[in-house]
């Protein structure tokens, strides 16, 4: 049976397909059981629901947050990034569906000030700055919730990088702005009070959000989940399309001594395709209450 606990659509987030697409994607490569899980926004999740039960296709209710967290020993204790998945929440849980609204709003704001401090860096290159049009039509080339990865698109469209990996290592990654901040307790408490499951997304993972930003030591990286996460989650993703063979083994044993749910996915944002071409195990389903 293929499983894939973790991907990202066009229609609500940073995906290249719409749900649709992934669906229908979904179901010509035989996935079984999968779960749609944008960044912080369920507003396809009924869609999703319908779209895979009309399809034969077990469905999850997904979603990825992203939190802020810290540690005193690494990092000199500075903020960083961490993503939780939440998964079998209610779907229409007002609590959870203001709170994702708030962040979306937060998200606009925050690419405005994104795009100022970019044009400060055109301006000391002699490059002609962005406008309110261009804003313009970067929303208007968002479906979903917008991000970094969209002015990405924008830059290498108006032709002003190559890549939009040039673009984050030029731009973005100078110009960024603090996301919304979104606490581990706070993130637990929404998904867990909506019905749900809250689970620590690709703890790590080398070029992603991960606890690799404080530490490459799975040991450490344990260490810091039992003083400071442990209380806040109910599983973690074990099998990713980033992992290495002791990743996966290294977290297997971790939630199984902690009794903590297992899950796993591909992380697909549709370049390249990489829907349910992770080997996740069938007892990850067993978990879930699927009919």
């Amino acid at each position: 049976m293929i499983i894939d606990l973790h991907i990202h659509s066009k229609s609500c987030s940073d995906g290249n397909f719409t749900v649709e697409e992934i669906v229908n994607e979904a179901k010509i490569r035989n996935i079984r059981v999968m779960s749609i899980t944008d960044h912080d926004s369920i507003g396809c999740q009924e869609k999703a629901m319908a779209l895979a039960r009309k399809n034969g296709i077990r469905y999850i209710p997904g979603v990825e947050l992203n939190v802020t967290f810290s540690h005193p020993r690494y990092g000199e204790g500075k903020s960083t990034s961490l993503d939780f998945l939440g998964y079998q929440f209610d779907t229409r849980n007002k609590e959870l569906t203001n709170n994702l609204q708030r962040i979306g709003k937060y998200r606009e704001e925050r690419a405005a000030r994104i795009l100022d401090k970019i044009n400060a860096e055109f301006e000391k290159e002699g490059i002609e700055k962005l406008t309110k049009n261009d804003l313009r039509e970067i929303r208007n080339s968002v479906d979903g919730v917008f991000g970094r990865p969209h002015i990405a698109n924008y830059l290498v469209r108006k032709g002003i990088v190559g890549t939009k990996q040039e673009a984050f290592d030029k731009y973005l990654v100078k110009c960024d702005v603090p996301k919304c901040p979104l606490y581990p307790k706070e993130a637990s408490r929404l998904v867990r009070n909506s019905g749900g499951i809250i689970v620590l997304a690709h703890p790590n993972d080398p070029h992603g959000t991960s606890l690799v930003k404080l530490t490459r030591s799975l040991h450490e990286q344990t260490e810091i989940i039992e003083e400071t996460i442990l209380r806040y989650i109910d599983g973690v993703e074990c099998w990713h399309s980033r992992n290495d063979i002791s990743t996966t083994n290294h977290y297997v044993r971790f939630a199984k001594k902690h009794a903590l749910i297992v899950t796993g996915g591909s992380d697909c944002h549709q370049k390249p395709i990489l829907m349910g071409t992770v080997k996740v195990p069938e007892y990850v389903a067993e978990q879930f209450n699927l009919e």
